[in-house]
């Protein structure tokens, strides 16, 4: 049966503070982990006033203390950004802390543009082999097979649940030839979602890691009692989309009524590109939104997101949601 999860990108609201984001982050994984969610992740980020999430690590040590069963992890970790021993510390370190419970998704993209990337005193590798040989270098330090001639300490032995993420078929066929779990960034750029679970599929190799594959994709939930209310919702995510796509990044924006429909065409084309993988309504809507993406790609797990303006009425389209799940479990 399908699993699900929560990403969560930390968002500063218009108004907030990053401690607040903060607070509010493991005050939504606690009520993830209530409703039975297998994950809880965010994602690093850098430059954007809008995300609490760069210092990702420590973010993850903040939710998984106020936590006690749900998995936290990074969905995921820029590797490009990195030393692959800096993460194996990092993640040996909260692996120590909360065993059994740390996930690692790792990427290839910066999580930034070209100026923060510089100002983070590392220069972009061009050669498409830099982000495997970064993978297998820090799946080395975890093993401790000595192939570094150094221990990672922390994280020599440390049992942290590696992924391969990604947004085209690249991830896809590493996470394949790895043997590792695969997870899509469908929720903001779904174009080769399909081309990129059957790579995956096709192609995988069982490791002493996973024998069969496993495909996570991402899913825009915004669910509330009313398909109204929640159209009102979503337009908080929509600006911030939109604003991102032009050039002018914010900070999550308070939800404005007929935003959508406000729009000249382009606005509507960007939005119509990047949230195809989502469900907007109440919790029919939602019932039937999870449904046809589950038929479609046959994910063994969805990473839910909701970047919702109200903490409170974020907490309840995650609810709403959990509970579509659950109704699909039960008539299958």
């Amino acid at each position: 049966m399908t699993a699900y999860s929560l990403l969560d990108l930390v968002p500063v609201v218009e108004g907030g503070t990053v401690a607040g984001a903060l607070a509010n982050a493991a005050d939504l994984a606690v009520h993830a982990e209530r409703l039975g969610f297998t994950r809880y992740w965010t994602a690093e980020h850098h430059g954007m006033t809008g995300i609490a999430s760069a210092a990702t690590a420590i973010v993850i040590a903040h939710v998984a203390a106020a936590t006690r069963t749900i998995r936290v992890g990074a969905g995921g970790i820029m590797l490009p950004n990195h030393a692959p021993l800096v993460i194996a510390e990092q993640f040996g370190t909260l692996d120590a802390l909360f065993p059994g419970r740390i996930d690692l998704g790792l990427g290839r993209a910066p999580g930034s543009d070209q100026r923060v990337a510089r100002a983070m005193r590392r220069t972009l590798e061009t050669d498409a082999n830099a982000f495997p040989q970064d993978v297998l270098e820090l799946q080395s330090y975890f093993a401790d097979d000595g192939q570094t001639g150094i221990s990672a300490t922390p994280g020599a032995g440390a049992n942290v649940d590696m992924w391969i993420l990604g947004s085209s078929t690249f991830g896809a066929q590493l996470a394949a030839a790895l043997g590792l779990p695969y997870a899509f960034a469908s929720h903001f750029a779904p174009d080769a979602l399909d081309q990129a679970i059957a790579i995956y599929r096709r192609d995988f190799r069982p490791s002493a890691r996973l024998a069969r594959p496993h495909v996570m994709a991402g899913f825009n939930v915004f669910g509330a009692d009313t398909d109204e209310e929640a159209e009102l919702l979503a337009s908080s995510q929509q600006q911030a989309f939109v604003a991102l796509r032009t050039g002018n990044p914010r900070q999550l924006p308070p939800p404005v009524p007929g935003y959508r429909a406000s729009l000249p065409p382009q606005g509507k084309a960007i939005l119509d590109h990047v949230l195809q993988c989502s469900a907007v309504g109440g919790p029919a809507a939602i019932a039937r939104g999870i449904a046809a993406f589950i038929e479609r790609t046959g994910v063994d797990e969805l990473m839910l997101t909701s970047s919702i303006f109200d903490h409170e009425a974020r907490k309840r389209s995650l609810t709403i949601a959990a509970n579509a799940v659950g109704e699909l479990k039960l008539a299958a």
